[in-house]
């Protein structure tokens, strides 16, 4: 193929970030890779399930890397087509439409900026096999998120030595939507800072979340939960509210609350925040439980240590 070409370190990451951003939904994702490619088994192999659109890619493009014999052309074929792309008219309808095309159209930039075109092909083989010999012996299946988690953990520590509420509130806001956005939760843009609270909103399973964090030194209490469910009862029927407060929640502000309102809250607290970011259960996993607890038993406070430790 007179379009081979040669993928730097810096390319490989521009060419998964291009197609986590171009296409939103999976199986839209699915189809253009399938286009590209003359050996399609690989996306066969794919968890298109359950695993976050940012691994499928990732372990995609690793596994074509790792076998350059038998996924040159088809490697070369998705950076070329990627490289081709210009219209986003597909982004626009979906919720952010504007936000989203501009990542799409910036990863692509970007790519095209690192795709050099190679002039021989012995070379470009030298130097995917060097590359293979430099990688760890086998890429874990979630490396991609994983990196990514950690990252969001660290820049979680950084706030706890903050003292200005206003900047970590700014901090917090960015570490959920980075949260909602790894595990494919689709953030509303609508995320804002009010002093020491945050108002977001994102979708899982079908189902519309309203978002509100709180990092303020007391727990929070019957007050605060009463103003966050009266915004959750002015959208539609389905929508319910996951409710953040780093410090935790009065128990006795939790009952006063659940005698005057249905349980569509579900409340998670710092230690939660925590077991998701250090992996012991992943932030949809815990979110799920946490709601069909509260659906069951109506109890909308089912916390981590609770889970992992049943009496």
């Amino acid at each position: 193929n007179s379009m081979n070409k040669t993928l730097s370190p810096a390319a490989v990451v521009a060419l998964k970030d291009a197609n986590t951003n171009n296409y939103w939904r999976k199986n839209d994702l699915r189809s253009f890779l399938n286009a590209c490619m003359k050996n399609n088994s690989l996306l066969a192999g794919c968890d298109w399930i359950n695993d976050t659109k940012r691994d499928i890619v990732s372990n995609l493009i690793d596994a074509m890397l790792n076998s350059p014999e038998t996924y040159l052309s088809d490697l070369t074929n998705i950076c070329y087509d990627v490289c081709n792309m210009t219209d986003f008219t597909h982004l626009r309808q979906l919720e952010d439409g504007a936000i989203k095309i501009k990542k799409a159209t910036d990863s692509v930039t970007q790519l095209k900026k690192l795709v050099t075109p190679h002039k021989d092909k012995k070379t470009e083989e030298e130097l995917i096999k060097k590359r293979q010999e430099n990688t760890e012996q086998k890429r874990k299946k979630t490396q991609a998120s994983r990196e990514k988690l950690e990252q969001i953990k660290t820049d979680y520590f950084s706030l706890f030595v903050s003292d200005n509420p206003q900047k970590r509130g700014f901090k917090l806001e960015k570490i959920m939507r980075d949260l909602f956005e790894l595990y494919d939760l689709d953030p509303k843009a609508s995320f804002k800072v009010v002093g020491e609270q945050i108002d977001g909103a994102f979708s899982l399973n079908g189902t519309d979340y309203l978002f509100e964090a709180k990092w303020q030194n007391n727990m929070a209490d019957n007050a605060d939960l009463l103003v966050f469910a009266g915004k959750i009862h002015a959208k539609l029927q389905n929508t319910l509210g996951l409710f953040l407060s780093i410090n935790g929640f009065s128990p006795t502000g939790i009952e006063a609350f659940l005698k005057s309102n249905r349980s569509s809250v579900v409340l998670m607290d710092g230690e939660d925040l925590m077991a998701a970011l250090e992996e012991r259960i992943t932030f949809s996993d815990l979110l799920v439980r946490k709601k069909q607890h509260a659906s069951q038993t109506g109890n909308i406070y089912l916390t981590y240590r609770q889970i992992s430790n049943p009496k």
